[in-house]
C-alpha cells in the first residue's frame, strides 16, 4: 500500500517559496554562511572566501541580499573606498536555517 502524502499546503507564493527566493541560488547561502562566521566582511574578503564566484555575480548577490534587508552595506569615505557587509537583525534570524542546511549537507556528502 502506497504511503499517504501529507498536504503541506504550499501553493505558489507560499512562505517556503518566498524564503527560497530570498536565500536560494548557488551563492547566497555560502555568502550568508561566511558572514555568520566572521560578522563583518569586505568585498575582497568574500571573493577570497568564495574563489569560484565571479566579481559580477558576487556584486549582484550582495545587492539582492541588501535589497531584501538580509545584509547591510556600510561605505567608509576613504581612498580607496572601504565597504563592509554585515547581517541585519533580519538576516541573523536565518542563522539556524543556514546551519541546518550545512549540517544536512555534511551528512548527505558523508563528511
Amino acid at each position: 500500500m502506497p504511503k499517504k502524502r501529507t498536504n503541506y499546503d504550499c501553493a505558489a507564493g507560499c512562505s517556503v517559496e518566498a524564503t527560497l527566493e530570498l536565500i536560494g541560488g548557488k551563492w547566497k547561502g555560502v555568502i550568508l554562511y561566511h558572514l555568520f562566521l566572521k560578522d563583518v566582511l569586505r568585498f575582497n574578503e568574500l571573493r577570497r572566501l568564495v574563489p569560484t564566484i565571479t566579481q559580477r555575480m558576487l556584486t549582484n548577490q550582495l545587492r539582492e541580499l541588501e535589497q531584501d534587508k538580509i545584509i547591510s552595506r556600510k561605505i567608509y569615505p576613504e581612498i580607496p573606498p572601504k565597504v563592509e557587509y554585515r547581517l541585519t537583525e533580519n538576516g541573523m534570524t536565518l542563522k539556524p536555517i543556514i546551519h541546518a542546511l550545512k549540517a544536512w549537507g555534511d551528512v548527505y556528502l558523508g563528511k
